[in-house]
């Protein structure tokens, strides 16, 4: 206990009176909390719901060993814990190197139409792709034809694009179904759809390596988890086997969904958390206060 009550005495001196001292120090001090504490935020939103999250807990679990190894004198795996610590950014890098890329690049695209509104064309003909690529979908389902259709969101995959064949034409369902009749030149690998247009076909996807996934699916859904965590990209897959609908979104796999369920797993992460501008707080508020305006002159 003495040796606790050293370090936080140590730590006061050092960090805490000067702040006392300095009042302009002190609004500094607590400006870099906030933003420290806002990264943090932002961090857990980003790996909460993933494999990432199991790791922080990991990384937390060893930290507070470190610590409790420091305070009761338990030299040797103290010694052993603090090495460790000291390889934990590369570490780090190395293990969450799938989701910092990812950050990096939402990062790095463009947003600023978010800012200043989209134009409802493009909604709408985003919306009638959708409902272009559900169709076909559904119809590969009843056939039981095998399917794989890459929708790109913000992060571009022309990597992805380059290992197939260049398309370039407009999003319909009678050529994604044809585009994966089976015994055709394009039916074996992956169509992508961006920008409003059917990119590229037979494309090659990432095969997910994770050990987690079942082993019941095949090369096709693995294929797809893959691609939905190398890039923000949804994929919808139909099974050859079963003809059930999935959709793989950030790593994760929606199994068997159905036609409605497909339509609004889709409009909801293409159309309505990125082209749509959410609405602000005081909109909402002035919303209310009209429609309780509204009712008071009708009962008056």
């Amino acid at each position: 206990m003495e040796k606790i009550s050293l370090i936080l005495q140590n730590f006061y001196l050092e960090n805490i009176q000067q702040y006392q001292e300095n009042p302009i120090k002190l609004i500094t001090l607590i400006v870099d909390l906030a933003i420290v504490i806002f990264l943090a935020y932002q961090l857990l939103k980003l790996v909460k719901d993933s494999r990432a999250w199991q790791l922080i807990k990991g990384i937390l679990l060893l930290v507070l060993a470190n610590v409790i190894s420091s305070v009761f004198q338990l030299n040797i795996l103290h010694y052993i814990l603090s090495a460790v610590m000291n390889w934990g950014v590369i570490l780090l890098i190395i293990i969450f190197q799938p989701e910092l890329r990812r950050a990096l690049e939402q990062l790095g695209t463009n947003k600023f139409t978010t800012y200043f509104g989209i134009d409802n064309d493009i909604i709408s003909k985003t919306k009638e792709d959708i409902y272009k690529i559900v169709i076909a979908a559904t119809e590969l389902a009843k056939e039981k034809k095998g399917a794989l259709i890459v929708i790109q969101r913000d992060i571009e995959i022309k990597d992805i694009i380059s290992t197939g064949v260049q398309m370039d034409a407009e999003v319909s369902p009678q050529l994604l179904v044809n585009i994966f009749e089976p015994n055709t030149p394009l039916h074996d690998g992956a169509v992508v759809i961006g920008k409003n247009k059917i990119q590229a076909a037979a494309c090659m996807l990432p095969l997910s390596q994770d050990k987690n996934i079942s082993t019941a699916l095949g090369t096709r859904h693995r294929a797809a988890i893959g691609m939905s965590k190398e890039a923000d990209s949804l994929v919808v897959v139909v099974s050859e086997e079963t003809g059930k609908i999935s959709v793989a979104k950030d790593g994760s796999l929606i199994a068997d969904v159905r036609e409605d369920t497909l339509k609004k797993i889709l409009i909801s992460n293409i159309v309505t958390k990125r082209l749509v501008p959410q609405e602000q707080p005081q909109d909402k508020i002035r919303k209310i206060k009209d429609n309780l305006l509204g009712k008071f002159k009708k009962k008056s």
